[in-house]
């Protein structure tokens, strides 16, 4: 009976480990450059389900610098109140790639924020690749195409690097 028992134990311990590895929620940072001129940065949480499938819900704020035109160059000024948006949204990111102790996933979803001014919206498509690291902790990549819908610039494409951090 001691033997039954040890061996349910050590079993069930494995199936919990298991489950645990593959529906993982991640709180996410990332930075990164958008064509042209612009900055991005994004603060999301991640929620895993089957097959490293996910939904994201994400805040980014948008920085887009310029050169200003009395002195020449890029100042404080061009580059910090040039033009600025903020907004919060959701994405689904199917996984489409698999591989050892990595995987890329399409990334869609939608936005809603400001520039503070007006009020923005639009949609988001892109891929992302993610390599899982020791203790839960993975580093991503991201490609993606803004869409914005009554903002200064319509189209947004650039590249973004960040962190995933085990919750």
């Amino acid at each position: 009976m001691k033997k039954i028992f040890i061996v349910f134990t050590f079993v069930a311990l494995a199936v919990i480990s298991a489950q645990a590895q593959s529906r993982q929620n991640h709180l996410m940072f990332s930075a990164g450059y958008l064509y042209e001129r612009g900055l991005d940065a994004t603060v999301s949480i991640s929620h895993e389900t089957r097959y490293h499938n996910a939904w994201e819900y994400f805040a980014s704020y948008y920085l887009k610098y310029d050169t200003d035109e009395n002195a020449g160059h890029i100042t404080k000024d061009s580059f910090w109140h040039n033009y600025n948006t903020w907004w919060i949204g959701a994405a689904y990111k199917p996984c489409v790639a698999r591989g050892r102790n990595n995987h890329g996933n399409i990334r869609a979803g939608a936005f809603v924020g400001s520039d503070m001014d007006y009020v923005i919206g639009g949609g988001t498509l892109g891929y992302e690749h993610s390599y899982a690291l020791r203790g839960g902790y993975e580093f991503f990549f991201q490609l993606k195409e803004d869409f914005v819908i009554k903002g200064k610039d319509n189209f947004r494409t650039g590249v973004e690097l960040g962190m995933k951090i085990p919750l």
